[in-house]
């Protein structure tokens, strides 16, 4: 009974999650209970659920620990969940926080600098049209660079500089969204879902760069050349002239040279990461630590040489640790420790079984996960699904299996799908939420006018990657 009530317990959360807006309830506050209560359902009933035998972790563990055959079945599966699950899987989730708030800090100190001013200081088209694509192909490039969440945030700081009229910034912004979800999607570092196949081991950024890169221009291009010729008339143009004054009042003290250095730190902070990971072996993480370490000295030794800013530390890294939205950093802990628990329980396991029986094409059960995507969170998805199927190793395994391995199309499509799929509805990703959030987008409005696109789009980039 404990072992079916689990799944849907966490089905139920996420569905809580989806309609955070109607229910009222952060997501992340959802995200924790659902973590507390699985472990704790897990703890409890050990006997029952581990006893089942559908645990492979516990079966795995087992076969390596020889001794824990001496111990009583109860004192067996506790030591397991005590002294190895739970710690075990704490240690990945940490690495993935790790990774995310370093991400996040970084791209904050750029923006509180003033950093991004430097490009839109570059920005002088008054053609609507003209500005549509380059917001695109900016977005596109950037969230492959800085990751779609924070890529989103800073364009929309950037619109805000250009475009009065609402109905035209939701244009725009819904336009950001699809195009922040298609450039994370072919970037390790772009979604939090791209970092946790690469960080889990299922994908190496080469292969997936070389092998996303086209479908997801293909998926950003489809609903951008549509937009470009049906919201805007020809030659249409603003009006108004644009609104560049810093929001910070300490902006203007700080030297232009030293905004465009703060920039390229951070920019190359995060795009080395995977160099880094290759040169050094050490996890993602640690390179992202290792970019905000050199931003940090670098931040500060200018602040030591400079007497000309007046409260300097409104702007230190210190204090913009304040500025991060641990909401968001719960969210993602309280998700990954849910499915963790379903893992280790053995549901995730069964899923994937049933999965290859009743469909037996991993590329269509990646193409089904991304449009189921576009309602439920993708992080919980992906994370679900490398619970469900180990990454083959055995390279005399059959065709089958080895689109399972590292590098192996299931992972590489699942990328693909599971990111930009969460553009059909503005819910669907992070990414949507976000931009819905700041610039007061309905559902409906998405819905109608970016849906449909946003759709095409997805099947176009797909039919493309699976033409390669």
């Amino acid at each position: 009974m404990i072992y079916a009530l689990m799944p849907a317990i966490f089905i139920a959360a996420i569905l809580c999650i989806a309609f955070e807006d109607k229910i009222k309830i952060n997501k992340a506050a959802v995200a924790i209970s659902s973590a507390i209560l699985l472990w704790s359902m897990l703890f409890m009933s050990a006997d029952g659920i581990l006893g089942n035998g559908y645990s492979e972790a516990f079966a795995d563990f087992a076969s390596k620990v020889p001794s824990i055959a001496e111990m009583s079945p109860h004192d067996r599966y506790f030591s397991f969940l005590s002294q190895y699950a739970i710690i075990e899987h704490l240690g990945d989730v940490a690495t993935t926080l790790f990774f995310v708030i370093g991400s996040m800090i970084i791209v904050e100190i750029v923006d509180s600098h003033g950093g991004f001013r430097v490009i839109t200081d570059r920005i002088h088209t008054r053609s609507k049209r003209r500005l549509l694509v380059i917001i695109s192909l900016l977005t596109f490039v950037l969230s492959a660079l800085l990751d779609n969440l924070a890529t989103a945030i800073v364009m929309i700081a950037i619109l805000r500089k250009f475009i009065p009229e609402q109905k035209e910034m939701w244009i725009f912004c819904s336009m950001v969204v699809i195009a922040a979800n298609a450039g994370g999607s072919w970037s390790p570092i772009g979604d939090v879902t791209t970092i946790l196949l690469w960080s889990g081991g299922n994908l190496t950024p080469g292969h997936q760069i070389s092998h996303l890169l086209l479908p997801a221009l293909v998926c950003m291009a489809v609903p951008l050349t549509i937009a470009y010729f049906t919201f805007f008339k020809r030659n249409e143009r603003w009006n108004q002239h644009r609104q560049v004054h810093a929001e910070n009042d300490m902006l203007p003290q700080i030297k232009k040279r030293s905004r465009i250095v703060i920039l390229v730190i951070g920019i190359l902070s995060l795009a080395f990461v995977p160099v880094f990971n290759e040169l050094t072996g050490l996890p993602p993480f640690m390179g992202v630590m290792c970019g905000l370490a050199i931003l940090w000295i670098y931040t500060d030794l200018m602040y030591s040489r400079i007497d000309t800013i007046d409260d300097k530390d409104k702007l230190s890294i210190a204090n913009v640790f304040h500025k991060i939205d641990m909401s968001t950093i719960m969210f993602f802990f309280g998700i990954l420790m849910s499915v963790a628990a379903l893992e280790t329980a053995g549901q995730l396991s069964q899923a994937s079984g049933w999965l290859d029986e009743h469909l037996h094409s991993p590329l269509l059960i990646a193409f089904i996960l991304g449009m189921v995507s576009s309602f439920l969170d993708n992080v919980a998805l992906v994370a679900g699904t490398m619970g469900m199927y180990d990454i083959v190793t055995d390279p005399a395994a059959g065709a089958y299996a080895l689109q399972f391995a590292a590098d192996g199309s299931f992972w590489t499509f699942l990328a693909y799908c599971c990111v930009t799929g969460g553009s059909i509805l503005i819910i669907g990703s992070a990414t949507g939420v976000a931009v819905m959030g700041m610039e007061k987008i309905s559902f409906g409005y998405y819905l109608k006018r970016f849906s449909a696109l946003a759709l095409a789009g997805y099947i176009c980039g797909a039919a493309v990657y699976l033409l390669l």
